[in-house]
């Protein structure tokens, strides 16, 4: 039997069982309704004793005295007596229930019920305490010692462990609501509504035990074949969840086989960080992946991050040595440059050599590159400062001499229409020998255009002189008479050749004779004979 505290100890004093107030459930209804009937049922037992007529059989009196004394005392509830099993005439000179104020129930023997009265099934109670303050429960037809509540009367007791079966019964109520309203995980419910069901299972309250364990057996029911599904969802979860969690590993190996030469490291760093923000999201936000799976893709995930960080810190650390010998070569580059200032404009044909070693030497960085091309524009600069220089003093000692070309120009445009043409040869080769005379002129382009000018002269009597030689060349004269000869013998053969077909009568001969004569004569007057 369980042992209750105290009267002394705060959880089983009347003032804490009062405190602790919780909502009340159907069986906790049941206690109270079985606490309150029996209170009525003793007024109502009193009240008829005392309408009974006094001619009425009172042979049920001694079984009332006969009740047993180890009965309990007001725990047991009698059911009360219908109405209609009441006499309905009262004598007149007998005072009715309603005039006569009703007797507080006395604790002596209660009256049985009258011969012939249907008597309702009593109601039994789910607790009751004995005089010793032992407390018990009803399950089925016997009766388990819950506790003692020895220094509080016998509804304190009964108060204090039907609260104490609230309290499971309202566990119970909200693994319901829980399992009803959803959100919750079915299998954490069935392990708390096992944990629940061995709380109930034995438990040191009063109520409706049994009822409570039904309600957790159909809900563990509910909750397996729930499990069930939800275990199903887990699987297809967890199943997308690897599809999409290899998805990312896929795609950092396809970025680690990329060619580390070709590739643009900026982007490939920024590709493999968002891949690598995508896991981690995945990885709190997602299911939970089987621990072999999940290490199986993280160790592939991690390779390729591995691999994709040892391309990018080799390519760089190349990078750098190539850096480092294109700084040294430009900067001897530089130092040769800016050694070829002394020299003014005649150093520009080693600077261009120079100029061609810088392209073939490589990048260096850009800052790097930018400060060393800098100093070595510097230095070209310089030199070609020096040619600005001496060109700008030539075009204005130029000046004078293009006006003497141009008087020149101006002094020779009549040879054009010069009609002798060695008179015009004479006077060209004249002017040739002062345009010589008078020097270069600066700039260049406006020497090219007086140049230009002269030129066209020059091939004006040119072309004069080639069209006159053509016709005064004595070997050309020469083979232009001998051919002339040679036609004019030939057309005089024709002629004879045409008169004597024509006398024959020879209609074809006289033909072929006059279509080469006129062929001949032709040729002879291309040769002006």
């Amino acid at each position: 039997m369980t042992s209750l505290p105290s009267s002394d100890s705060p959880d089983t004093t009347p003032a804490v069982a009062d405190d602790a107030a919780v909502d009340v459930t159907p069986g906790d209804e049941t206690t109270t309704e079985v606490d309150a009937a029996s209170t009525d049922t003793q007024v109502d037992a009193a009240s008829e004793a005392d309408a009974v007529p006094d001619d009425a059989p009172q042979a049920d009196a001694p079984e009332a005295d006969a009740e047993p004394d180890d009965a309990p005392e007001a725990d047991a509830p009698q059911a009360d007596a219908p109405e209609a099993d009441a006499p309905e005439t009262v004598p007149a000179d007998e005072e009715t229930p309603a005039e006569r104020p009703k007797a507080a129930p006395a604790p002596g023997p209660r009256p049985g019920p009258r011969p012939g009265a249907r008597v309702a099934a009593p109601v039994e109670p789910w607790g009751r305490v004995e005089e010793d303050g032992t407390v018990s429960v009803r399950e089925g037809d016997q009766w388990r010692v819950v506790g003692q509540y020895p220094d509080g009367t016998a509804d304190e007791a009964l108060a204090y462990y039907t609260r104490k079966f609230a309290d499971l019964a309202g566990e119970v109520t909200l693994l319901e609501v829980r399992h009803r309203r959803g959100g919750a995980s079915a299998s954490d419910l069935r392990s708390t509504a096992a944990t629940v069901r061995a709380k109930v299972d034995g438990a040191a309250a009063v109520g409706d035990l049994a009822a409570l364990l039904e309600r957790l057996d159909a809900l563990t029911a509910e909750l397996a074949e729930a499990t069930e599904t939800e275990a199903a969802a887990a699987r297809e979860a967890v199943d997308d969840a690897v599809r999409e969690r290899t998805e990312i590993v896929e795609e950092a190996e396809a970025l680690a086989a990329r060619d580390p030469q070709s590739v643009q490291w900026k982007q490939m760093t920024a590709d493999m960080a968002a891949l690598f923000d995508r896991w981690q999201a995945h990885q709190q936000n997602g299911p939970r992946l089987p621990k072999s799976t999940a290490q199986t893709l993280w160790r592939r995930f991690r390779d390729a991050r591995a691999t994709v960080d040892r391309h990018r810190r080799e390519f760089f650390s190349a990078l750098d040595e190539t850096h480092k010998s294109a700084r040294d070569a430009k900067t001897r580059l530089v130092e040769r440059a800016e050694a070829l200032a002394p020299r003014g404009e005649d150093g520009i044909p080693a600077y261009r050599d120079l100029l061609d070693e810088w392209k073939a030497s490589g990048r260096a960085g850009r800052k790097v590159d930018d400060a060393l091309w800098a100093r070595f524009k510097a230095a070209g600069d310089a030199l070609y400062g020096a040619r600005i220089e001496r060109e700008t003093a030539d075009a204005e000692a130029s000046q004078e001499k293009i006006e003497q070309k141009r008087a020149l120009l101006v002094e020779a445009a009549p040879i054009v229409d010069e009609k002798n043409l060695a008179t015009a040869r004479q006077k060209l080769t004249a002017i040739q020998r002062q345009w010589d005379e008078i020097g270069r002129i600066f700039p260049r382009d406006k020497e090219r255009a007086l140049d230009d000018d002269l030129r066209k002269i020059e091939q004006s009597v040119r072309a004069r002189e080639d069209a006159d030689w053509k016709q005064n060349d004595p070997e050309q004269k020469a083979r232009a008479n001998d051919m002339t000869r040679q036609l004019t013998d030939a057309i005089e053969k024709l002629e004879a050749e045409l008169a004597a077909a024509e006398a024959k009568g020879d209609k074809r001969a006289a033909a072929q004779a006059s279509e080469a004569l006129e062929a001949r004569r032709t040729w002879l007057r291309a040769l002006g004979g």
